[in-house]
């Protein structure tokens, strides 16, 4: 880990930003400098990825149809909504591949807003990590259509009334 790969800098920078580097175990990539080590755990390039990937108009969620319905319980009992949800990555020694499962909107052209998300997760994660992405996979799992509510496992239910007494 001597070697270290740089960012290109304007002229006259004598501090060039250091690449990403991922030689560390367990998902983890190591910023290798002279002074130290710095590690990106594949935790917050899912991250990065996620929030990039939410950015884009028309998409409406992420995860497929089960993680979607774990988060909205998760929610309702006052947990967090994961911003990594539908999102997987693996990170190799200097590059990250990313794969995605959304919900788009109802009328959205569904290649343009797939190309947008993979133009927005690139950029996004190989500016923050330094790390280069070599695939971002998109599923699209669902379309929301207008008028369908949040969360949709649970609205219908409601309206029913109780199923035994």
């Amino acid at each position: 880990m001597t070697e270290a790969n740089t960012v290109n800098t304007p002229k006259g920078d004598e501090n060039p930003v250091p690449r990403a580097r991922t030689d560390a175990p367990g998902g983890q990539g190591a910023l290798a400098t002279p002074k130290g080590n710095t590690s990106i755990d594949s935790g917050v390039v899912a991250k990065i990825a996620g929030m990039a990937a939410r950015e884009v108009s028309g998409v409406y969620n992420m995860g497929a149809g089960t993680a979607r319905a774990l988060g909205a319980v998760r929610g309702m009992v006052g947990g967090d909504r994961s911003v990594t949800q539908g999102v997987s990555v693996e990170v190799g020694e200097r590059q990250a591949a990313v794969d995605l499962d959304l919900v788009v909107e109802y009328g959205v052209a569904i290649p343009d807003v797939a190309g947008a998300v993979r133009r927005n997760v690139i950029t996004a994660v190989e500016r923050m990590t330094g790390l280069e992405v070599t695939e971002v996979n998109i599923k699209v799992d669902d379309v929301h259509m207008p008028g369908q509510e949040k969360d949709e496992g649970g609205a219908e239910d409601a309206e029913q009334g109780p199923r035994v007494r």
